[in-house]
């Protein structure tokens, strides 16, 4: 269990105008430094934009729909599942095909 701790690290991060205290595995730590970044360029570009004629809370939840949507869209142009699945068909009929000529 103490093991376990020592890889977890509590970190501050600021995320547009507030401090946020999260407890992370260290490896991640990169990450999660890069998110809050990503976070506070996006609601700043958002604010520049909308601020005065939408909500605070609006403003956020353009944000979160501008990540989500990337996020969503490199999800889809890395699933690789289709292309796995041919190459195993493919491999299979080769295979019966060579095995039939022996």
């Amino acid at each position: 269990m103490a093991e376990q701790k020592q890889d977890r690290l509590n970190i501050k991060l600021h995320i547009y105008d507030e401090e946020v205290g999260v407890v992370i595995d260290r490896d991640d730590e990169e990450y999660f430094r890069l998110a809050a970044k990503l976070i506070t360029e996006r609601y700043n570009a958002y604010a520049k934009a909308f601020k005065g004629r939408q909500t605070d809370h609006t403003i956020a939840l353009r944000v979160l729909l501008d990540i989500a949507f990337t996020y969503e869209k490199e999800l889809k142009n890395n699933d690789t599942l289709p292309y796995d699945n041919v190459l195993a068909k493919l491999t299979k009929e080769m295979e019966e095909v060579l095995g039939d000529s022996k």
